[in-house]
């Protein structure tokens, strides 16, 4: 077997990080509500509506009936999602809703897809987060036609073509590991 160029397997490693960081990423607004960090982890006390700034009662004015009946997660999540929303730019709203809504026009299926694809990442170590974070910017800088074949590639191989491609570009990473 030939080895391919190394752009083509290094192709294939963008590829496949592109696509575990591109929904990660596009999936992240649709449950950053819901999925807990270490820094920003739940406290399973209530949260009072009183507790919260004049702004974001206002933004989640339609909880207030109801806010004491919510679970103390629910209001926790509420809480920090309506604080991020209150420092954020007209632009990043903006964006943000935007990205709402395609979550929102996604079939149930893809959705389910992306959550699970979403906590493989954020089950990965630090390190290969940024490796994934990295490897997404790359991708991201190529021109969109390079993109756009680098992604059909990906899509058409078969699953031991995809981890060829895994396996040389992880070889390319490392030196002392390379394949003939």
């Amino acid at each position: 077997m030939s080895a391919l160029p190394p752009r083509v397997s290094y192709a294939g490693m963008l590829a496949r990080a592109a696509m575990l960081a591109g929904l990660a990423l596009a999936a992240a607004p649709a449950w950053s509500q819901q999925t807990a960090t270490p820094e920003s982890s739940p406290t399973t006390e209530s949260r009072a509506w009183s507790s919260l700034s004049p702004e974001q009662q206002q933004l989640l004015g339609r909880y207030e009936s109801a806010w004491s009946t919510l679970p103390a997660e629910r209001q926790q999540a509420l809480a920090r999602g309506s604080e991020r929303w209150v420092h954020m730019t007209p632009e990043q709203r903006s964006l943000a809703q935007n990205r709402f809504a395609r979550w929102r026009s996604l079939p149930p299926e893809r959705r389910r897809m992306l959550r699970k694809r979403w906590i493989e990442f954020q089950r990965l170590p630090p390190s290969q987060q940024r490796a994934v974070r990295e490897n997404f910017r790359r991708f991201r800088a190529l021109p969109v036609e390079e993109r756009r074949a680098l992604r059909e590639r990906w899509q058409k191989a078969s699953p031991a073509e995809r981890r060829n491609m895994l396996e040389r570009a992880r070889a390319e990473r490392r030196p002392g590991l390379r394949r003939p």
